[in-house]
């Protein structure tokens, strides 16, 4: 089993413009409601892909309901921590001339000691019987940075981590089997400057040499890199029409898990993992797009998206495309 879990799921809205103008009066022509957030669009995606997964949240309130009605409808494993204190709501603006996206975040609410200790019991009985665990999204306040660390170390199997910042670091101690921060978080939480290669390369092997089996930085719809033992590997992503970006990365996470499961080695698992991030479980399940789901479980081999071509790197400069 593939669990995800985290603390700050999000109940969206999603509104599509003819033509965004601020300082204006708009008016949107569709609008939209789906239950997102780091956690929910990991365990979106792991149901879509198919295979025994299990979503675990903190939701609360009215937003919190309605995130629960929206999963039992579609029949989503899943195991709710209900707290007094209701769950973010998140606005996305889609432009649908310009295809500019504007994200409207709500931060999440502190969280209480008493919420602390009933998500970690949860966790603990959950993950007794995950193989493979995607821990994802910012901690709220009240939560103590070294919360992801204490998961791992009460974790009997392989770790995704989704994070940044001192959460992050904290959690290297454990020796996650992969941490996943974008080009931008990376920088943010070295305080780095990380405009060269060279600068990002010495970036992430400071997180392999801290704990991280492996490290993935993405950026944007340019190559994604990945490290470990002293290796480098850079994905270059298929060119596709954006829609709505929203958890793309997310969908590679739970893409990636979900093929070290089925017996991939981590770079083939990213090449798995790399198309299922052009199709967001948002965008999918919500006719925002009349493409076909990428994030579907492919049948067979001609039905799988096109895989992203892979180079591997050494510090010393030599390379070869696998």
């Amino acid at each position: 089993m593939i669990l995800a879990a985290g603390l700050t799921p999000a109940w969206q809205q999603i509104l599509l413009f003819d033509g965004l103008k601020l300082g204006q009066v708009n008016r949107a022509r569709e609008a939209h409601w789906t239950a997102s957030g780091k956690v929910l669009n990991v365990g979106l995606a792991l149901h879509h892909l198919g295979g025994p997964s299990l979503t675990l949240a903190l939701v609360g309130g009215l937003p919190g309901k309605s995130i629960e009605e929206q999963f039992a409808s579609l029949g989503i494993n899943c195991r709710w921590v209900r707290s007094e204190k209701p769950t973010r709501v998140c606005t996305t603006l889609l432009d649908r001339p310009s295809r500019a996206m504007t994200e409207l975040v709500e931060n999440a609410a502190t969280v209480s000691p008493g919420d602390l200790e009933a998500f970690r019991s949860a966790y603990e009985e959950c993950v007794s019987k995950a193989r493979f665990v995607v821990l994802s999204g910012s901690l709220p306040p009240g939560t103590p940075r070294t919360f992801y660390r204490d998961l791992i170390g009460r974790t009997p199997g392989r770790v995704v981590l989704d994070a940044s910042g001192a959460e992050l670091l904290e959690a290297l101690t454990c020796r996650p089997m992969c941490v996943k921060p974008n080009r931008e978080e990376l920088a943010r939480t070295l305080g780095q400057e990380l405009s060269s290669d060279e600068q990002l390369k010495d970036a992430m092997n400071e997180l392999n040499c801290r704990g991280a089996e492996w490290v993935l930085v993405s950026h944007g719809a340019d190559a994604l890199w990945a490290s470990s033992n002293g290796s480098f590997y850079t994905f270059s992503p298929a060119r596709v029409p954006v829609v709505n970006p929203i958890a793309s990365g997310d969908c590679l996470a739970a893409g990636v898990a979900w093929a070290l499961r089925a017996g991939s080695e981590m770079p083939e698992a990213i090449r798995f993992g790399m198309p299922r991030q052009t199709m967001p479980p948002c965008c999918c399940r919500r006719g925002l797009t009349s493409n076909v789901s990428a994030c579907e479980r492919p049948r067979s081999p001609a039905s799988r998206p096109p895989k992203p071509d892979c180079v591997r790197s050494s510090r010393l400069g030599a390379s070869e495309k696998l």
